[in-house]
């Protein structure tokens, strides 16, 4: 809880819950966990799509609603279909592959184009160097335009008015 990007999700969740957004993570512990105390302290609709493993991740308490899976697949094939903002803070190897599947779902057309918001520019920029040196440059595996299926923010409020502006404001939202 001490950590700058427990804080920031947990700040941008409750900003967003305020703003009628529901707030969809994983459940688990961590950002995930933030992202759920920010919105369950305003009195935010929070989901949490957990995964069963044997030896770490337990719901934790500040959903109001879960469901659990035991299998990713189940459950990325629900979170990727869930929401119509996706906000990626720093994580692991679990954060960037459900950041390159929802990348490459929008990429391919699979689901259509939303805003995906990576917050935190020093963690994400070495991972978008390679995207553009190797990936773009060195093998042309991604073309130009699929450096612009995200939006890199480093601050609570630039990462709020990208979401805002963004997010169509007259239907239902989930995040």
């Amino acid at each position: 809880p001490t950590d700058p990007s427990y804080k920031a999700a947990e700040l941008l969740a409750s900003k967003l819950a305020k703003k009628g957004f529901t707030i969809i993570t994983g459940g688990g512990p961590g950002i995930m966990e933030a992202a759920n105390v920010g919105s369950y302290k305003v009195g935010g609709k929070s989901i949490g799509l957990n995964i069963e493993l044997p030896m770490e991740q337990k719901l934790n308490p500040y959903v109001t609603e879960s469901e659990s899976f035991h299998f990713f697949f189940s459950r990325k094939v629900m979170l990727s279909f869930a929401s119509e903002v996706y906000v990626y803070f720093p994580g692991g190897f679990g954060t960037l592959d459900e950041l390159l599947e929802i990348i490459t779902l929008i990429q391919t057309k699979k689901i259509s184009k939303i805003p995906v918001v990576l917050y935190g520019k020093d963690f994400w920029d070495p991972l978008m160097e390679y995207f553009e040196n190797h990936l773009l440059k060195k093998y042309g595996t991604i073309s130009k335009e699929d450096l612009e299926l995200f939006h890199i923010v480093d601050t609570v409020d630039d990462a709020f008015d990208y979401i805002t502006k963004h997010v169509n404001q007259s239907t239902p939202r989930q995040i």
